[in-house]
C-alpha cells in the first residue's frame, strides 16, 4: 500500500520545434497533453504525458509564442555543447552508392544541439549564455555572428587560432522526409583548462538552468559539478550514447532525449518502460521527455506519493488507453487527461 498524501505533479506545456534538418528551428508545433500518473513504489509516483504535435501556421514564430507566456524576472540560461555550421542540401531522393545527383536547394545556417537550444531560448525571451569553442576561421566567425544576432551571449566561447570549427553536411530527402548528417568535429577539441575558474563562476552567475547536449563532456562535467554545488538545475539533451554522457545524466534534474535513446540506453522493450527505467536509474531526475517526431513527444515525471485506492495498471497498457482518447482531427492545441493509475512495473523486462 502507498502512503496517502497529496501528489506533486504539474502539466508542462512545451512548444516543439521542427525543421527539415537539425538546424535552427523554422516550423513550430504545439503539444497536446495527456497526463498519466504512474506509481513505481510506496513513495514514488510518476506522471506520464503524451504530447501530440499540431502544426501551426507557417507564419508563427517563437517570438509570437513567447509573447503569450509569462517570463520570470531572472531569465539566465547557461548552455555548454556543440555550435556549428550546417550545409543543408535538399534532394528529391537519397542517392545510391556512386550516384551523382543535384540538390533542389542549398541553405547554410547555424546548427548543433546546444546552439539550437540556446537560440530557441533567446527567441522565447530568455537570456542564454553559451560555452563552446570554435576556430578562428570563416565557419567560426559565422557561428558567433549568427548566435549573437539571435541574442545568445557568446562571450564565454573559446576561439582557437588553429584547427577548424565544427560543421555538418545535411542531406534532406524530400521523398522519405528524413535527413542524414555528416559531421566534421571541432579540432582541436575543447578542454576544461580552457575555461578559467573566473569565467566559469561568471557564466554561472544568476543562472536559473544549465543545459548540456552531451558534447564537450569533460568541460561540461566541470560546469555540472559546480552547478550542482550551487543547486542550479541541470537539463541534459541525450541524443545518443556518447562518452561521458552517463556522468552528466547522473547530475541531471531533467532529461530530454531522442526517440531511440531510452531503449538503447536501458534495453527496455518499449519506450514507456524505458522512461520508467531511466527514472529508476537516475534518482535525481524529475522528468524525462522523449521526442517522437511528427507524433510529438512523451514525458514521464517523478512525483511523490499518491492515493492507495487506485487500480494498478501496466504502463504500456495505460499508454494504449490514453492514445485511444486523443482526437486526431483536432486543429487546435488541446489537453486530454487520463485517470490516475498506479503502474505495475515488470522489472525483469528491462535493466534498472
Amino acid at each position: 500500500m502507498m502512503s496517502p498524501s497529496s501528489m506533486l505533479s504539474s502539466h508542462l506545456h512545451l512548444p516543439l520545434h521542427s525543421s527539415s534538418s537539425c538546424s535552427r528551428l523554422t516550423t513550430t508545433f504545439f503539444p497536446c497533453f495527456s497526463p498519466i500518473r504512474l506509481a513505481t513504489n510506496k513513495t514514488n509516483v510518476m506522471s506520464l504525458s503524451l504530447l501530440s504535435s499540431i502544426r501551426a501556421s507557417s507564419s508563427s514564430s517563437a517570438h509570437e509564442i513567447s509573447s503569450c507566456l509569462p517570463l520570470p524576472e531572472n531569465r539566465v540560461v547557461l548552455g555548454c555543447g556543440a555550435a556549428c555550421i550546417d550545409y543543408l542540401a535538399t534532394v528529391d531522393s537519397y542517392p545510391n552508392p556512386d550516384d551523382k545527383i543535384r540538390s533542389t536547394s542549398l541553405k547554410i545556417q547555424g546548427g548543433g544541439n546546444a546552439g539550437n537550444a540556446l537560440t530557441c531560448a533567446a527567441r522565447l525571451g530568455l537570456n542564454p549564455r553559451l560555452i563552446s569553442k570554435v576556430a578562428d576561421d570563416a565557419q567560426g566567425k559565422g557561428i558567433l555572428e549568427e548566435l549573437e544576432a539571435d541574442g545568445v551571449d557568446t562571450s564565454f566561447f573559446v576561439v582557437s587560432k588553429e584547427g577548424n570549427s565544427p560543421f555538418t553536411y545535411v542531406i534532406v530527402d524530400k521523398e522519405t522526409k528524413t535527413r542524414t548528417c555528416i559531421h566534421t568535429p571541432l579540432d582541436p577539441p575543447m578542454m576544461p583548462n580552457e575555461l578559467p575558474q573566473s569565467s566559469l563562476l561568471s557564466a554561472l552567475e544568476s543562472a536559473r538552468l544549465v543545459y548540456f547536449d552531451g558534447r564537450l563532456y569533460e568541460t561540461a562535467l566541470v560546469i555540472g559539478k559546480e552547478a550542482t554545488r550551487r543547486n542550479i538545475p541541470i537539463l541534459v539533451d541525450a541524443e545518443k550514447k556518447r562518452e561521458g554522457l552517463d556522468d552528466l545524466l547522473n547530475l541531471a534534474n531533467y532529461v530530454v532525449c531522442s526517440a531511440r535513446f531510452p531503449q538503447e540506453w536501458t534495453e527496455a522493450p518499449s519506450i514507456p518502460s524505458a522512461l520508467v527505467s531511466m527514472l529508476l536509474r537516475l534518482p535525481n531526475v524529475k522528468f524525462v521527455i522523449v521526442t517522437l517526431g511528427e507524433d510529438g513527444c512523451m514525458m514521464l515525471e517523478r512525483s511523490i506519493n499518491t492515493s492507495p485506492q487506485l487500480e494498478e495498471m501496466d504502463v504500456d497498457s495505460l499508454l494504449n488507453l490514453l492514445k485511444q482518447s486523443i482526437d486526431g482531427n483536432t486543429v487546435i492545441p488541446t489537453c486530454v487527461s487520463s485517470k490516475v493509475h498506479p503502474i505495475a512495473l515488470k522489472r525483469k523486462m528491462f535493466k534498472t
